[in-house]
């Protein structure tokens, strides 16, 4: 928040939220600062710190022993005090590991040995973001690893002894950063993590279930604000394209334009509410009511691609021709593209500069790789509306009270189930049995 006389500066990304106040705080923190990134820096600060309220959060529900419980509070306070940048991994293994023949060696990682002081683990664990760039991952119970009948994850600095991290190529992009002024910025990079006998601290382990959605507790908040912060930058490009193009009185851009509206302000509303109306966690901290918060989500994935193709659409040939600023400065050249992209209080440098950014949001690798990560991140469309399924209390309550229209005795309606079952695994491998050996 804006420094005042009356009011001191609050650092929003290290607060533990006890009230709805402090959930609207935090969330205006998260719109400005991750809109500077058009949604590309997913893994912000503030993204590092919700991790580890996510894993105070998980031994908390699990009531786990009162070391574990203040461990993952004093983790916490770390990051809250030092700015430590913590990224996040399920914890689930590579591919490659999956299809094993032998389900006993398709874990990710296996527990080495333990000591007094913690425990040695090796093993492989899949994507994770901003791993180039984190001091810190969490390892989620997905890893297979177990002490004794519990589920172990942990966290682990990622310059240890033993920790390698091996991260995909860079999005392909143009050299000059006028033609992309986006991808040469904001590109987190994604990557794996390989284990060779990395030690552990026992104050770095904790014991949670299997399933890494309490970690998740706030994630889910953020990963929102992230999708939220892409589609206002693709409404703000398109209004300043139909500035720059002259159709702001044209009457299929303006209808655009409320589409693109209608999208934002609708994972807007779900955002205000789930910060209005919060839920507790079982320490009594606040957080955003998922309840409100997944329709969101699943909004903005039915209208995401619709979104970028109205900013594709809105400019016309021109997004497709734009020339670069080299261009523009080559004396054969100059005259003629100021002839065909200046005019209308717009010079060709700045309409030109604008059409590149339009083009790097929505028609480069940078875009093709956000698109594909966030598909699937936090489990994608059947994940989220999953959590709403089990979320969702009026289920009996809505189905009775039709019956209560009808004027005769009626069924007592029982759908439990509906929410009761479990959410969907995600992405089973299917492995095939391993061919019989040619006889002799």
């Amino acid at each position: 928040a804006p420094a005042s006389p009356e009011r001191e500066r609050t650092a929003w990304a290290y607060l533990l939220p006890k009230t709805s106040d402090d959930l609207l705080g935090m969330g205006r923190s998260f719109s400005k600062t991750i809109f500077l990134s058009a949604g590309n820096i997913t893994h912000t600060p503030a993204y590092g710190h919700l991790i580890s309220m996510g894993v105070l959060t998980a031994v908390q529900e699990r009531n786990a022993s009162p070391k574990q419980i203040a461990d993952a509070a004093a983790y916490r306070e770390t990051i809250a005090n030092t700015g430590r940048f913590l990224t996040f991994c399920g914890g689930a293994a590579p591919l490659g590991f999956r299809l094993r023949e032998n389900p006993a060696d398709r874990a990710a990682l296996k527990l080495v040995r333990e000591t007094d002081a913690g425990v040695v683990i090796s093993g492989r664990i899949g994507m994770h973001t901003s791993p180039a760039y984190a001091e810190d991952v969490y390892v989620g119970a997905l890893n297979g690893a177990k002490l004794g009948e519990h589920n172990a994850s942990f966290i682990v600095p990622v310059a240890d002894p033993g920790v390698t991290t091996v991260c995909r190529k860079i999005a392909a992009r143009h050299p000059n950063r006028f033609v992309s002024p986006l991808s040469s910025r904001f590109d987190e990079l994604d990557g794996q993590m390989w284990l060779d006998n990395v030690f552990i601290p026992w104050e770095r382990m904790f014991l949670v279930e299997a399933s890494p959605e309490p970690i998740a507790t706030y994630l889910l908040w953020h990963h929102l604000y992230g999708w939220l912060a892409k589609a206002e930058f693709t409404l703000g490009l398109a209004l300043a394209l139909a500035d720059a193009m002259a159709l702001k009185e044209h009457d299929h851009t303006v209808e655009y334009i409320v589409d693109l509206i209608a999208d934002v302000q609708t994972a807007r509303s779900c955002l205000a509410a789930a910060e209005r109306d919060p839920s507790y966690t079982a320490g009594g901290n606040c957080a955003a009511n998922y309840l409100h918060l997944l329709p969101g989500g699943i909004a903005i994935f039915k209208a995401r691609q619709r979104i970028s193709e109205l900013l594709r659409i809105i400019p016309g040939s021109s997004l497709v021709v734009a020339p670069s600023d080299s261009d523009l400065a080559t004396p054969e050249l100059r005259d003629g593209l100021e002839e065909s992209f200046g005019g209308g209080g717009w010079t060709a440098l700045q309409r030109s500069a604008l059409l590149q950014m339009a083009w790097d949001h929505v028609s480069s690798g940078l875009d093709g790789r956000e698109s594909a990560f966030e598909l699937h991140a936090s489990g994608g469309t059947p994940a989220w509306r999953g959590r709403l399924r089990q979320k969702f209390a009026s289920y009996n309550d809505l189905a009775n009270a039709v019956l209560r229209a009808i004027d005769m005795p009626m069924p007592q309606i029982d759908v439990g189930n509906i929410p009761a079952a479990p959410l969907a695994p995600r992405r089973v491998n299917t492995v095939a049995p391993a061919a019989p050996n040619p006889k002799s």
